[in-house]
């Protein structure tokens, strides 16, 4: 089964269907609001997402630390922003972009 990426308004969906329509139904099932904006047949049946794009370079994995600061703040971003910068000494873009990145990652 073929591997799509479905853009909508709010959104960026990777999911496997059948076809374009199969692909666009589980978005719409998924998000009813959305508006697909863009849906790419992806041309292997893989999913990669960089690291350093995500400003992820270290060799330690921020996950963790990350997770349990989304935890602690309830899911509240500025708030584990805060926390994750308090405890790992990262200065603001740094901590945006970490937790953020676990939040689309679904900690």
């Amino acid at each position: 089964m073929p591997l799509f990426e479905v853009e909508t308004d709010c959104h960026i969906i990777i999911t496997w269907a059948a076809d374009e329509d199969a692909a666009s139904t589980v978005v719409h099932e998924a998000y009813p609001v959305d508006r697909v904006i863009r849906l790419t047949k992806r041309p292997r049946d893989t999913w990669v997402i960089s690291k350093t794009a995500l400003g992820i370079a270290r060799p330690t994995d921020p996950c963790s630390t990350a997770r349990d600061c989304l935890s602690k703040a309830a899911g509240d971003k500025v708030h584990a922003i805060r926390l994750y910068m308090h405890e790992t000494g990262s200065d603001l873009e740094r901590a945006r972009k970490v937790i953020e990145s676990n939040m689309v990652m679904g900690w």
